[in-house]
């Protein structure tokens, strides 16, 4: 993050085609590689990732959904004007129908007892996304509502459009076709890697520079922070399942 200048004028009057959230994510560095790498999706891409830590990880990723989904609801109340509000609305029936059914059948598949995921106690990681996503919501406007959800949604995209380029053709549907792979794992790749999943978050994206292009320098660095805490967040999130397995902390 160093070389990265820390406003987004002097950003944008450096580079040829300037967009505020590639700004954002370049100031979120080296964290933002460290999420779309981690081990944890790898391993998960790869078929090999220990079945207790997957269970454990959906288990707190349901725990956090409740909160996502409310938050992705507060955006739909803050984006300016029905073009901007659908897009949102489309993402919010897919998690909460065809997302939550590969939830509660990956449960089912894993022997994960219905009062474990049902009412979980958050993990520290958990609660802290939680808490973030309602002061966000909250405390700010459209900016800085959207400074956690696309961190958040972008960087699911980029490790599940990597492993899902692996196979071959990412291009293909679903796009884990040709791996071997048990349903709980491609699924939760197919859902983060189809193309209707890449187009939102570029939708997002696309809002998300447009607001944040016009907010002034003061919110810009309170929007920046924002997005960085999600990107350390999602890196600890990943950590903190991953070396909840049976081989304890690994690298």
């Amino acid at each position: 993050m160093s070389d990265v200048p820390a406003s987004y004028d002097e950003y944008a009057a450096g580079v040829a085609d300037p967009r505020f959230t590639d700004w954002l994510r370049e100031r979120s560095e080296p964290a933002w590689t460290d999420a779309v790498t981690h081990p944890f999706t790898r391993e998960l891409g790869a078929g090999t990732l220990e079945t207790d830590v997957y269970a454990t990880y959906l288990v707190q990723d349901y725990a956090f959904l409740e909160a996502l989904v409310g938050t992705f609801g507060f955006a739909v109340g803050q984006a300016p004007g029905i073009e901007a509000k659908r897009p949102l609305i489309e993402f919010l029936e897919t998690v909460t129908d065809e997302e939550n059914d590969s939830f509660r059948r990956s449960f089912d598949a894993l022997d994960v007892p219905d009062a474990r995921w049902s009412d979980p106690e958050p993990s520290p990681t958990a609660a802290a996304l939680v808490d973030l996503l309602g002061r966000a919501a909250r405390e700010g406007g459209y900016a800085e509502t959207l400074s956690v959800l696309v961190p958040a949604e972008w960087i699911y995209r980029e490790w599940a459009t990597a492993v899902a380029a692996e196979y071959g053709d990412p291009d293909t549907e679903p796009p884990s076709d040709g791996a071997d792979l048990p349903f709980y794992y491609a699924e939760w790749i197919d859902l983060h890697a189809v193309p209707s999943f890449v187009a939102f978050v570029d939708e997002l994206r696309g809002q998300l520079d447009a607001v944040g292009a016009d907010c002034s320098p003061r919110r810009q660095r309170r929007v920046e922070r924002l997005f960085r805490r999600t990107v350390d967040l999602e890196v600890a999130f990943f950590d903190e399942a991953y070396n909840s397995g049976s081989s304890g902390e690994r690298t």
